[in-house]
């Protein structure tokens, strides 16, 4: 773990401990429960945020990308009968879509990521709203599916299976990210793009690669939150998700400037900010309040990140500067010495 993510454990624990003390709720197993659910679900699409946020852009069509592809998933499984399986891969398939039409859209016509997304923002949430008639999607009335809903709600030993696949999500991310050619390349983009490109890189490919794994898994999100909710509002379903996203994120070490971040400190980001949630839950802080702790959240964290960058590159000029100066001595101890007669290491000089 780096130093980062084991400050963001302490953290975890120490939050925890002020919330126990202040209502030992907190600790009921179906307060845990709950919570790891919610952590599983905003913890799935935030690693995907973390993808993006590694090529130093960002995507803000998350939350609208759940709503959209949620509906859709709705509709076919309990509109047209389609095999929930062949839902799940159809979903999946749109939001790879969905990704790769982001990522051309910024490397191939050189858009800004932000103006990429902020439209798939609109465009997807308009989408939703009009597909449905501003009405919301849901299932049949008395409509079992006990296969998906085992697998997306149900829970194994207690702990939710969205919380699950969110840990599997992670292993395979941080193997990604942390122990492959591709990973490599993501945080060389991320670093600078020019110098990686320079040295062969496909950075074209890697960044709408990035935009491809965040959609992919704000589909496969979209579908545990489709069950979990068991209804699909188009006009509020997501909201501000791409907030949530983009908090645990930093939160974890993902740097905005891209090229620094790790797995597992997303996913501890995603937990943090759910134990905040809670917290203000469990502790009567009116609800309203939620946006304003994220944003607390979010400036906390960026601050935090500018104010340890600045330190280290203090820290990383101060040993070249030393590194400099032990260099300049060894080279003077080093230096003929002239002898009593002028001859060097003392020799004299023949008349």
């Amino acid at each position: 773990m780096h130093k980062k993510d084991m400050g963001l454990a302490v953290l975890i624990i120490v939050v925890g401990a002020i919330v126990y003390l202040r209502n030992p709720l907190f600790l009921s197993p179906i307060n845990l429960g709950n919570t790891a659910n919610l952590i599983g679900l905003f913890g799935l699409f935030a690693i995907g945020q973390g993808f993006v946020i590694m090529t130093g852009g960002i995507d803000l069509s998350v939350g609208s990308m759940i709503a959209l592809l949620g509906v859709i998933f709705v509709d076919m499984v309990g509109k047209y009968g389609v095999p929930w399986p062949l839902a799940i891969a159809i979903t999946i398939c749109l939001g790879a879509a969905m990704g790769l039409a982001h990522g051309l859209l910024i490397t191939r016509l050189k858009m800004q990521p932000f103006v990429v997304t902020l439209c798939g923002l609109l465009i997807y949430r308009g989408v939703a709203r009009g597909y449905t008639g501003e009405a919301t999607a849901g299932f049949p009335f008395g409509a079992s599916y006990p296969e998906l809903e085992w697998l997306t709600i149900g829970r194994s030993f207690g702990v939710p299976h969205a919380f699950w696949a969110m840990i599997l999500v992670a292993i395979v991310a941080w193997l990604v990210l942390h122990r492959s050619v591709f990973g490599r390349h993501l945080y060389a983009v991320g670093k600078n793009e020019d110098a990686a490109r320079y040295s062969g890189v496909k950075t074209d490919a890697v960044i709408t690669g990035a935009y491809v794994i965040s959609a992919v898994l704000a589909a496969v999100a979209a579908v545990y939150f489709a069950m979990f909710t068991k209804s699909v509002q188009p006009s509020s379903h997501g909201n501000f998700y791409e907030l949530y996203a983009i908090a645990a994120a930093v939160l974890g070490g993902f740097s905005l400037r891209g090229g620094e971040g790790s797995i597992i400190g997303v996913v501890l980001g995603a937990v943090l900010l759910q134990e905040l949630q809670n917290l203000v839950n469990l502790l009567g802080i009116p609800s309203s309040l939620n946006f304003a702790v994220m944003g607390a959240v979010i400036l906390v964290g960026v601050l935090a990140d500018q104010q340890f960058n600045r330190y280290r590159e203090r820290r990383r000029a101060a040993r070249a500067l030393e590194g400099l100066g032990q260099e300049a001595t060894a080279s003077d101890t080093r230096l003929p010495v002239d002898g009593p007669r002028g001859g060097p290491d003392g020799v004299p000089r023949s008349s």
